[in-house]
């Protein structure tokens, strides 16, 4: 099985930035700069829920064949799974989009730092992808980040935002995971985006079994074979618990 997943933990009306956005305007990588800042450190400590426990449980029981998650979080890989493509990237990695410089996030948190060593800021809430919610006149004296090789503004999470494209051997390579798998199982996602929901489309061409966890309706309701409406933790739990897996 195939275990395609967005969110294996709470539904969230956080919009993220656009690709664009980003890309084009200083002030909105300031902002993104600012808030990722101050969210990381809370972000970083986050712990794999009950549902990511169980999925890795299930791959070392051979259950699950491989996990396609649209998170950027690394919860399934914190957990113990192995057998797992991030469709959307991951925020562990940051990048400079002029000259191809690489580091990790962890690094990448003191070198903010070093721009701005008076910078704090009250966190009013932080979301799934480390976006923290902050106060906004704070943010005009948030020092952007410059690339350590190029000096350039245009560093960025190696994480695929809203209005950019997934690319296309990821893409190429999560279509023959789906396509050899028996049966496809949706866990906590609308399939809202398309980037996940394609392959339950061409799953659905090819005659694959699927089956959708989620507690709201999903843009493939009217083609699933099962529809499960649960919470991921909750109905995880009781199929750990049903078929005697460690987590």
């Amino acid at each position: 099985a195939v275990v395609s997943t967005q969110s294996t933990g709470d539904r969230t009306k956080h919009r993220p930035i656009q690709h664009m956005e980003f890309m084009t305007d200083a002030k909105a990588r300031q902002r993104y700069w600012a808030r990722n800042f101050v969210g990381f450190p809370v972000f970083i400590e986050k712990k794999p829920n009950i549902s990511h426990s169980v999925l890795a449980a299930m791959e070392n029981h051979n259950m699950v064949d491989w996990v396609i998650t649209q998170n950027v979080d690394r919860l399934h890989q914190k957990a113990g799974s192995t057998k797992v493509t991030e469709l959307h990237g991951t925020t562990n990695i940051v990048t400079c989009q002029r000259c191809n410089y690489v580091t990790d996030r962890d690094s990448f948190q003191g070198y903010i730092q070093s721009y701005n060593s008076e910078f704090v800021a009250e966190i009013i809430n932080v979301t799934p992808d480390a976006d923290a919610e902050i106060d906004k006149e704070l943010i005009r004296s948030f020092n952007t980040p410059l690339c350590p090789d190029c000096g350039s503004d245009l560093l960025k999470p190696q994480v695929v935002f809203f209005g950019a494209n997934v690319g296309s051997e990821k893409v190429e390579f999560c279509y023959e995971k789906v396509r050899a798998a028996d049966r496809i199982l949706v866990a906590g996602s609308s399939l809202h985006v398309m980037s996940g929901y394609r392959f339950i489309l061409d799953s659905k061409k090819r005659n694959k079994k699927i089956a959708i966890l989620n507690i709201g309706t999903t843009r493939a309701d009217h083609i699933t074979d099962t529809k499960i409406t649960a919470r991921c933790g909750e109905f995880f739990e009781q199929f750990r618990d049903n078929n005697l897996l460690e987590s």
